[in-house]
């Protein structure tokens, strides 16, 4: 595999691909460095912390599934803004998705925009949902915000793509069973395009 187009100056031996599953990676990322972190925000965020510390990366890119309302089934979309969708905790008065008593915004802004892919805000929180309609965001998934929180703490480059598994409507499990298994495909064709 070649290097990333936006970062020739990285190796491939210092990159770190991170998936919550190893479905979404197939046979696709088995001779890159892939870190599985396992589904959910602390998952992923015990799993990443401790990657930094033994392995020290410079460049964390995060390719996972996701449902969008927006975009359409195989779809690969590039998310550069990042919210925790979950976090509400507007009765004491903090506004929704702010996290209270810290200086993160409710909107994180984090990560590398890849020419050709169009660019989404992913809401990211410990539920499967099948309805954001009217939400801030337009990409659902369940670990990418707390990925990019740490990247960003951390000062390392940090690239998101989502493969759109479903549309977050009532067959989005039904979809995502199916569909999870060939987003590797997908991003070989995006991140190393002409290779085999």
């Amino acid at each position: 595999m070649m290097l990333l187009k936006p970062f020739p100056h990285i190796s491939l031996a210092d990159t770190l691909f991170v998936f919550a599953l190893e479905a979404e990676a197939g046979s696709v990322f088995a001779d890159v460095n892939t870190l599985f972190t396992g589904i959910g925000k602390v998952n992923a965020a015990i799993a990443l912390t401790k990657a930094i510390h033994q392995q020290r990366p410079k460049l964390i890119v995060n390719l996972g599934s996701a449902g969008s309302q927006r975009y359409g089934k195989g779809d690969v979309v590039c998310c550069t803004r990042f919210i925790q969708r979950d976090m509400d905790v507007t009765p004491l008065g903090f506004a929704r998705y702010q996290t209270p008593l810290s200086d993160i915004a409710p909107l994180l802004e984090h990560g590398q925009a890849l020419a050709g892919l169009p660019l989404g805000t992913c809401g990211s929180g410990d539920s499967f949902e099948v309805n954001h309609g009217e939400a801030p965001y337009d990409i659902v998934d369940m670990e990418a915000y707390v990925l990019a929180l740490i990247a960003h703490r951390e000062a390392i480059p940090f690239v998101c793509l989502k493969y759109i598994s479903d549309d977050a409507g009532s067959d989005a499990a039904d979809d995502w069973s199916v569909q999870v298994h060939l987003a590797a495909e997908a991003f070989k064709r995006v991140l190393f395009p002409g290779e085999s």
